[in-house]
């Protein structure tokens, strides 16, 4: 595919030579049109008017009708991706498996083992001439007696091949999990689709299949994927802000400036435009072209730069050199982008170019959203245990050095002879490589393996429960929600809009009244009213199969409204024909201020009419008359709205009905009006009808609100409906229940109690109002974003809420951004608000927030059960490895067998006990909140009981081993002395006691049963098994490089003993009351909000973690996890 989308590029020569040729049959060129878009304004409008005459002149060059669009014919559309190129975007090249097998090298402690093992390697291999003499003392005694001195190289050999494991399990992680990325990727492109015109009839297409020459009809909240010049359009506005910068919306008209562009949004309005340029031409393509952010390009590039700069022409020039220059600044961060990164999920990938530039603002403008809270905590718990291990490791090799030095040179009295160096530095090769393997065992670089697993395979089965998750750290922060504000129209109903109850000529009709009955006039006057004014692509199509609803198209209310026509026996598309939306004289789209909607058409006489319909208290204020029962005008004074407010309106409102008004106006003719006085001309309204329209809930979301009440999260519900249908619903859902104490308020009265007298918000107002709101009526967009604002920067409580919120409009782009979790709607949902999201609902329902909510809570919880798990590994192996040193001289785990254990507890924990699924128990306890440690007291008494358990089992076996076994002890042993069984039963009983605790660790709230559910996750149950068979092979034939001797049956049968003790002891833990063991300390909390000084946000800004920035302090010399932190990318691609 890229390759055809590239040929788009090598095309400029050939259609320059071929200039006569038209552009296979088509009236303009690639090079024209693309020099087409780099216009704007008058510049575009003239050069339109020399080359083509007009927009049509255009349509006519490229083959295509205004109206009826490109015919579908197959072989056309290939030729126009041939010509034109097609409209995708090359991703940048994945990294292939070799790269990322050498960033995983790039470890600091993997790069000292590697040494540490090529100089034994080395040393083995040397055999001085004084290694006979006893000059060098008993050091070498006892090597040769084996006839093993020249098996020395193979514990380096061993140690090199482990580290090779390291590396290659590393980078096959890194490998799937870009894969995974990268399939995430293309099915949010697929499911990507824009309403095209093709053989008159209105279609979906997918973004990548639109091509030049394509008629798209764009609407309020489209991110508009390929550039294109306006045929027609209504109250068309754009911001074009992710290309140019400028945030003011532009005004875009037939007349004025027709040049729409790929990657902008369409803020108001709607209109027709036809498809100029795709891919990599449009104008996103042009960007992304430059930031060498298509892969394929790149070398391309440097041949075709000149070809550009000509094709560009003078106008080219300028944005040419403002784009390099922003291809200075990114070059870099191009380059360390991953191609995970893509997944900001642009519909052809919305110029990263442009976002660059805003990116670049936004740092100047504030902080970006903090990094996520399970991260802060990670990172900061891993710092310290690196600390603590780094301490422990130096400690180790300063005392055993000590240790041999006192020994030898001065107990023995020896001299340091210098042919008997080369043996000494083999001592203190091996001490240092016990040192550096105490490290590797105390660092926990498995943590960010397991936070990546966890999050990727959460992100997976998170799709089928209907979330698309588009910020990976959205899904661990969303178990920590506390409170949700919550759209009502489709996310808590069906978003299947019927009428239900109607107001007509002086009749409140509580079902569809019969036409029959109806005033011709008035039911005329409807009929046009609602079809005209109303956007045209909006219908009610027959029902696919039989027996089915009919089927809705566009705006559900319009729907609502259209299918009130066909009740009443009439038909909307005649008069559509009729009056086609290029006729309509001027529209007042529907935005969230004006909350209503107006079309203007021409009469035959020379007048105009106006159609108005909209939110019904708003509407009838604009009302001077009203039609009676013969169809007459009669006026219609203040308290006659207030009367009808209270008997048709409030009533309809408390059955949970959303009333909106139809009216009209009449202009005579002769002089044209003012229309851009818009409070003029939409007043003094003749009212024709009032309907009731019914939304029923969603029959799944009264239970799922209650889950969410239960598991400690307040829903609220936000909604642009009058107060009384808002309440009406807000009962049925449960949201408010009878008896208690809430508030239900509208906008302008919330307003009030949160503004000073200056208009200002304040801080402590809002804390007065929210904890009780229940209900947010008549809301704007803005009172959206500042309930959310307000609820985040509270500090009431004991925790900082966090807050989840649902969107679906275009303007509810700041509240979802602002919120800790954006969820946008999959189906109702602008490009826009997808865009401000973390979270997409494919179904749009609220019931799957409630799924969100468990896999967020999962996360955390497997986060902690690994935790749990590997804690208590490193305590005892550090602490084995540091005692045994310093009394035995020698680590009871050798070098191999603990990067062996390494593996196990690292990768293979990580994998089992972060693939644990949900259950709904999870959602009977409160939310943990921002500060709550990753290490409870709980937690912290079972890892303090194992490793008792386990370091009293050890030291038992290494001095008593021997006598209990009967076989010969292993302590003392010289170098390069074969293994000994004693050493090797150490070693299997700590693996194994380690292999029952992993089943403990899959329990982390002190529960009883930790069987319970565990045959419900295959890949615990296989790590496991797989875990004891390689087990037993090392063992049995592991010999010399694992520093192993094969076991009997009976010694294989006591170490499996021990172990399955293990499960006893945890039995035995859980008795214990945590509430009694007040010296427990938790651990793992997150950074503290004194601990963030100014400097360290701006630090932030930049995207430096915790870790890194305790790194550049100096306060640790080399880092383990850091390192792996980073190739996990986790921190990477989690912030971003």
């Amino acid at each position: 595919m890229g390759d055809v989308a590239n040929s788009s590029v090598g095309h400029h020569a050939k259609n320059q030579q071929h200039g006569a040729n038209r552009a296979g049959g088509f009236g303009c060129t690639l090079p024209e049109l693309r020099s087409l878009m780099e216009l704007r304004g008058a510049e575009a409008l003239q050069k339109i008017q020399e080359t083509y005459g007009d927009v049509s002149g255009l349509c006519k060059r490229l083959k295509t009708s205004p109206t009826e669009g490109l015919s579908d014919n197959v072989t056309d559309l290939e030729k126009r991706r041939q010509i034109y190129g097609q409209n995708f975007i090359p991703p940048k090249k994945p990294k292939t498996f070799l790269q990322l097998v050498w960033e995983a090298l790039q470890d600091v402690t993997l790069i000292i083992l590697e040494i540490a093992a090529i100089i034994s390697l080395g040393l083995s291999f040397y055999a001085p001439p004084g290694e006979q003499s006893d000059a060098c003392g008993n050091v070498s005694a006892g090597a040769e007696d084996e006839g093993e001195a020249e098996a020395g190289w193979i514990e380096g050999a061993a140690i090199l091949l482990s580290v090779i494991c390291v590396v290659l399990v590393t980078a096959f992680n890194d490998w799937s999990k870009e894969k995974q990325f990268r399939g995430l990727q293309s099915r949010i492109e697929q499911e990507q689709k824009f309403q095209v015109i093709r053989k008159g009839q209105v279609i979906q297409v997918p973004v990548a299949e639109l091509v030049v020459g394509d008629i798209a009809q764009i609407k309020y909240g489209d991110l508009l994927p390929a550039d294109g010049v306006l045929i027609q359009g209504n109250d068309l506005k754009i911001d074009e802000s992710s290309l140019t910068g400028e945030s003011d919306h532009v005004r875009k008209a037939v007349d004025k400036d027709p040049m729409l562009l790929s990657g902008t949004h369409v803020m108001e309005g709607s209109g027709r435009m036809v498809v100029t340029a795709v891919g990599v031409n449009s104008q996103t393509g042009i960007i992304f072209t430059l930031l060498g952010a298509s892969g394929e390009e790149e070398e391309k590039k440097e041949k075709k730069d000149e070809d550009i700069e000509a094709q560009r022409g003078a106008h080219g020039h300028k944005t040419s050199k403002q784009q390099d220059g922003a291809v200075e600044n990114n070059q870099n961060k191009a380059k360390k982008q991953d191609g995970a990164v893509a997944m900001e999920m642009q519909p052809l990938k919305s110029a990263e170019g442009g976002e660059m530039e805003e990116r670049e603002k936004k740092k100047a403008n504030g902080p970006k959203k903090e990094k996520s809270v399970l991260q802060g905590k990670l990172t900061k718990l891993a710092v310290q245990i690196g600390k603590a291990g780094l301490v422990m490791s130096a400690f180790t090799v300063v005392i055993l050095v000590i240790y041999f030095v006192i020994h030898n040179f001065v107990i023995g009295g020896r001299a340091w002879l210098s042919n008997c160096t080369p043996v000494y530095v083999q001592y203190f090769v091996k001490f240092f490589i016990i040192g550096v393997t105490v490290l590797v065992v105390a660092v926990p670089e498995g943590l960010p393996l397991a936070v990546t697993i966890s999050l990727a395979y959460s992100v997976k089965k998170m799709m089928k429960d209907n979330n698309l998750v588009r910020h990976l750290d959205a899904c661990e922060t969303m178990g920590n929600a506390t409170a949700i504000c919550s759209d009502k129209t489709g996310t808590l109903t069906t978003n299947r809009m019927t009428v239900v109850q109607s107001y007509v000529g002086d009749t409140h009709y509580k079902e569809i009244p019969d036409p029959n009955n109806m005033n011709p006039k008035i039911l005329d006057l409807l009929v046009h009213a609602i079809s005209i004014n109303s956007a045209y692509t909006t219908k009610v199509l027959p029902p696919e199969k039989e027996g089915a609803l009919p089927r809705q198209v566009g705006n559900k209310t319009e729907c609502a409204l259209l299918g009130f026509v066909l009740d009443l026996k009439q038909d909307f598309q005649p008069v559509r024909d009729q009056i086609p939306e290029q006729k309509l004289y001027k529209v007042y789209t529907f935005n969230s201020v004006r909350k209503s909607m107006s079309t203007v058409i021409c009469m035959p006489d020379g007048g105009f009419r106006l159609f108005s319909k909209g939110a019904s208290e708003i509407l009838l204020k604009k009302c001077t008359n009203i039609l009676n029962r013969n169809g007459e005008l009669r006026s219609f004074r203040p308290r006659d709205r207030d009367e009808m407010v209270k008997k048709i309106i409030e009533p309809m409102a408390c059955d949970g009905l959303r009333t909106i008004c139809i009216a009209y106006r009449d202009f005579s003719a002769g002089q044209e009006p003012e229309w851009d006085n818009e409070t003029e001309i939409v007043g003094e309204l003749t009212c024709i009808a009032v309907v009731g329209i019914e939304d029923p809930v969603r029959p799944e979301v009264p239970e799922a609100i209650r889950k969410c009440q239960r598991a400690g999260i307040t829903v609220r519900m936000v909604t642009g409906d009058n107060i009384n249908t808002a309440r009406a619903i807000a009962a049925k859902c449960g949201i408010i229940q009878p008896g208690e104490d809430f508030l239900c308020l509208e906008g302008k009265e919330f307003n009030r109690r949160i503004r000073n007298e200056k208009g200002e918000i304040e801080q402590d107002r809002l804390d007065k109002v929210w904890p009780k709101l229940r209900v947010l009526a008549r809301s704007s967009p803005t009172d959206k974003h500042t309930l959310v604002k307000g609820i985040i920067d509270s500090t009431i409580g004991e925790q900082r809420q966090v807050v989840a919120v649902t969107g679906d409009g275009t303007n509810d782009g700041p509240a979802l951004k602002k919120a800790d979790v954006g969820f946008a709607m999959g189906i109702a949902g602008t490009d826009v608000a997808k865009e401000a999201s973390d979270i997409i609902l494919t179904d749009d329902n609220f019931s799957s927030i409630v799924k969100a909510v468990m896999w967020g809570r999962n996360v955390y919880d497997s986060i902690s059960k690994f935790l749990q798990f590997q804690l208590t590994v490193n305590v005892v192996a550090v602490i084995v490895a540091f005692t045994g040193a310093c009394i035995t001289q020698d680590s009871p785990l050798k070098a191999v067998q603990m990067l062996w254990v390494n593996l196990i507890m690292d990768t293979f924990a990580s994998l089992a006990l972060a693939t644990e699924p949900p259950t709904e128990s999870l959602l009977l306890r409160k939310p943990y909140g921002r500060d709550k440690p990753l290490i409870s007291r709980t937690m912290m008494k079972n890892i303090l009981g194992h490793a008792i358990y386990q370091l009293t089992v050890i030291f038992t076996l290494l001095f008593a081993g021997e006598v209990m076994f009967d076989i010969d002890s292993g302590r003392n042993a010289p170098l390069h002395s074969p293994p000994s069984e004693h050493y090797t039963i150490i070693f299997n009983t700590f693996v194994l006691m380690q292999l029952c605790n992993e089943i403990n660790a899959r329990k982390i709230h002190g529960e009883r049963n930790v069987f319970e559910g565990i045959f419900s996750n295959p890949i615990f149950c296989s790590i496991v098994l797989g875990t004891f068979g390689i087990q037993i092979v090392i063992v049995q034939f592991g010999g010399k490089p694992f520093s192993c001797a094969p076991l009997t049956i009976e010694q294989w049968l006591w170490c499996l003993f021990i172990g399955i003790g293990e499960l006893v002891w945890g039995q035995v833990i859980a008795t214990i009351p945590t509430s009694q063991l007040k010296f427990l300390k938790e651990a793992g909390h997150g950074p503290g909000k004194d601990e963030i000084t100014d400097e360290e946000m701006a630090e932030d800004e930049e995207e430096i973690d915790h870790a890194e920035r305790e790194l550049r302090r100096g306060q640790i010399l080399w880092f383990r996890g850091l390192n792996r932190i980073q190739t996990q990318g986790i921190f990477s691609w989690l912030i971003k």
